[in-house]
């Protein structure tokens, strides 16, 4: 191994995931675009790695490419109304022979097994059966749409169970209804009516569309499902994007905590998407992922996380996790995700209306980013809300950073009178003073 520490290091950093993750049910939903291109190994062994550390996985695989091989050995011609599939009879035959075909190469994808691969020692079984039931669309802007249909309803108390057992679930885009007819779904109508009916806690779509980016052309990382709506109202994502962050919103506004569009062209994209801060696909949320709020006793471990380098390299004065549960009130932090990746303390001084701003730590992996100037703000608001007219900082370091901001170089003798008799002359901290 080249660099034991950088994944040592990498190893530490996706803890908090794993444990955010585990029990959770998660719909991973992919295009036959993706076993064309010939990812379905690749995924297979990522959705097992899903599966080992304790998360609950249904697939839903899409067979557009498929269905339109069969239609072309048939010499029939495929018909579509607003990007939909017109199914009829022909194409309905299209459709279960693509399925079955598939079905068969993911559960063969699932059997892998040989020694010094990333499936050896996995015993993942897959389950598939009658779980979707649908209804005709019906006839639309006056097309009939014959037996292309959509789902009415999921078998979550059937699925459910077979998830406890460390199972995956496997739907494909087809559907039953009770007089015993099949119809042929979209992809994405099986996979948001899924994660809504086993209140999934995240839907993955693995696209073959690109990193969705906005009309300057920035990659679009994350937004809210309001944000999305907005994004679809501007007008300028391709109809397949659209398409995707149309299915998206539904999810999250029905109920899906979090919805992913993840590009299946970069190798382990799924992984880095789920196990990374700033993933490398687009998340859709209902509500904005991001807090920057006052800290409470739960946050503890997370702060010390965090602050513990720094005091290791004298940055920081050590504080004991003791000390750190009384002084909570003091503190704020800034969290993503349900993960802390920043925190900073204000301790009060009342008689000499100034507060001390301390303890300001960003998480390395997401400095550059403005989360500590964020932070900043948020103290100096919590400052002046509680009567203080001054914010001074003893830094033995970032003294640079803090006068960018507006500190002042100042004197032990500027300081409370209580926070003269506590300054520790060994360190040498410079005194900075800003008034609010």
């Amino acid at each position: 191994m080249e660099n034991p520490t950088q994944f040592v290091q990498w190893l530490r950093s996706v803890a908090p995931y794993i444990h955010a993750f585990r029990g959770k049910t998660f719909v991973v939903a992919f295009p036959g675009e993706l076993v064309t291109a010939g990812a379905l190994p690749v995924l297979a062994q990522d959705l097992s790695l899903l599966v080992a550390l304790g998360i609950r996985v249904v697939i839903v695989h899409g067979s557009r490419p498929q269905v339109a091989e069969q239609l072309a050995l048939r010499n029939v011609e495929g018909r579509f109304h607003n990007g939909v599939r017109i199914t009829d009879t022909a194409a309905l035959e299209c459709a279960k022979e693509a399925a079955g075909e598939l079905r068969l190469d993911i559960e063969a994808a699932f059997s892998q097994g040989l020694p010094n691969t990333p499936m050896a020692h996995a015993a993942i079984r897959i389950i598939s059966g009658n779980f979707v039931t649908a209804r005709p669309l019906g006839v639309i802007d006056g097309v009939d749409l014959e037996l292309t249909g959509v789902t009415r309803k999921i078998a979550a108390e059937t699925i459910h169970p077979i998830l406890a057992t460390d199972s995956l679930v496997l739907l494909s885009p087809l559907g039953f209804s009770p007089t015993g007819e099949v119809f042929n779904l979209t992809m994405e109508d099986v996979a948001v009516s899924t994660a809504v009916a086993l209140h999934a806690d995240k839907l993955v779509f693995i696209s073959e569309t690109p990193m969705m980016v906005d009309a300057a052309g920035e990659e679009i990382r994350e937004l809210s499902s309001h944000q999305a709506e907005a994004v679809l109202q501007a007008d300028f994502l391709t109809p397949d994007a659209a398409f995707y962050l149309r299915h998206a919103i539904k999810a999250c506004t029905s109920g899906v905590p979090r919805a992913h569009i993840v590009p299946f062209e970069m190798d382990g994209s799924a992984l880095l998407e789920l196990f990374t801060h700033d993933g490398v696909g687009t998340m859709i949320s209902h509500e904005n992922l991001e807090s920057l709020r006052q800290a409470t006793i739960e946050d503890v471990g997370g702060i010390i996380k965090l602050i513990e380098p720094l005091e290791a390299d004298g940055t920081l004065v050590k504080r004991g996790r003791e000390l750190i549960e009384r002084e909570i009130d003091n503190f704020s932090v800034i969290e993503h995700d349900g993960v802390i990746f920043g925190c900073a303390a204000l301790y009060p001084f009342p008689g000499s209306k100034m507060a001390e701003f301390a303890c300001l730590t960003v998480n390395p992996d997401v400095q550059a980013q403005g989360d500590g100037e964020r932070i900043l703000k948020h103290m100096e608001n919590r400052a002046r809300a509680a009567g203080f007219n001054k914010l001074f900082v003893l830094t033995t370091r970032t003294a640079h950073w803090f006068q960018k901001r507006g500190f002042k170089p100042a004197t032990v003798d500027a300081l409370p009178k209580d926070r003269q008799h506590m300054y520790n002359w060994q360190r040498k901290s410079q005194v900075l003073i800003k008034t609010l």
